[in-house]
């Protein structure tokens, strides 16, 4: 069977609608939808249901959503077997989040190297979204990603509690309102908690949609804010940063996501590996 029919049946799933599985497969709506009429012809089944709240599954949808994945996951396989770099026994595709790559996966990829040589590593960052349809797709084989939605053919661990903390380069704080606070967009969750911890916080001066840059601008510029433990468990050893005391701290798990259907003989050493990591720098 043609992938790209599997990968689009897989899209519009995901989505519920023909027009966002087009935007997001970078084609025209009438391209998924002659994909579709293709798949159901060789089927000989229909597979969706166009309803005004979107689209839905039919009976015969349903039971080809617990293949889909397999034969788009097959396909990549293959693809990686037959690209494998002379030396090495096999492939792992490993992504992260942008805000999430430094240090785990720094020190991750260190192990592997130290301990798996004849693995070849392929790592690589995007936005959760796109991480979650390579991990479906069988184009990377886990993803390091917080706060993961639920997908079929996904599953989904717990990887670290990790801890969003208050630092800043002035020992001397005072007020959440203090021009120097730097505000850093760690999503929904986030957002709503930290509204409840300050209910009287002022609008910010300056505010940043990844935490890394918002932490080189501190670091650099002065300030305070919001960021990850592990980010500037560093910098508050060598001084450079100071935790202020009676701070409220926020919570913000960090989960791995992998294939149901995964190659866990492989997978799965590496996996462990990244978890104790995990542990160890987190206690």
């Amino acid at each position: 069977m043609d992938t790209e029919l599997a990968r689009t049946f897989l899209e519009i799933v995901a989505t519920r609608s023909f027009i966002r599985a087009a935007e997001r497969l970078h084609v025209g709506q009438t391209t998924v939808s002659a994909r579709v009429r293709t798949l159901e012809e060789r089927l000989g089944r229909q597979l969706f249901v166009r309803k005004k709240s979107g689209v839905i599954l039919t009976p015969a949808g349903e039971q080809f959503l617990r293949h889909a994945p397999a034969i788009v996951q097959l396909w990549q396989r293959v693809h990686h077997a037959v690209a494998l770099p002379e030396g090495h026994r096999a492939v792992l595709t490993i992504g992260a989040e942008v805000s999430l790559w430094h240090p785990l996966l720094l020190s991750w990829v260190q192990w592997m190297r130290r301990s798996l040589p004849d693995v070849a590593l392929r790592v690589h960052v995007d936005v959760p979204r796109d991480l979650l349809d390579q991990v479906a797709s069988g184009l990377v084989d886990a993803a390091v990603i917080y706060a993961p939605p639920s997908r079929p053919g996904l599953r989904t661990d717990l990887l670290l509690d990790e801890r969003l903390v208050f630092a800043t380069t002035d020992p001397t704080f005072e007020s959440i309102n203090s021009p120097s606070f730097v505000a850093v967009d760690w999503g929904e969750d986030f957002k709503s908690a930290f509204a409840s911890g300050f209910p009287n916080a002022v609008g910010p001066g300056l505010s940043f949609d990844l935490g890394p840059l918002a932490l080189s601008y501190v670091l650099a510029a002065g300030g305070s804010g919001y960021f990850r433990l592990l980010a500037v468990e560093p910098h508050l050893a060598s001084g450079k940063l100071h935790l202020v005391p009676g701070m409220p701290q926020f919570s913000y798990p960090i989960h791995v996501v992998s294939s149901v259907d995964a190659d866990h003989a492989l997978l799965g050493p590496a996996l462990a590996a990244l978890r104790e990591i995990a542990v160890a720098k987190h206690g």
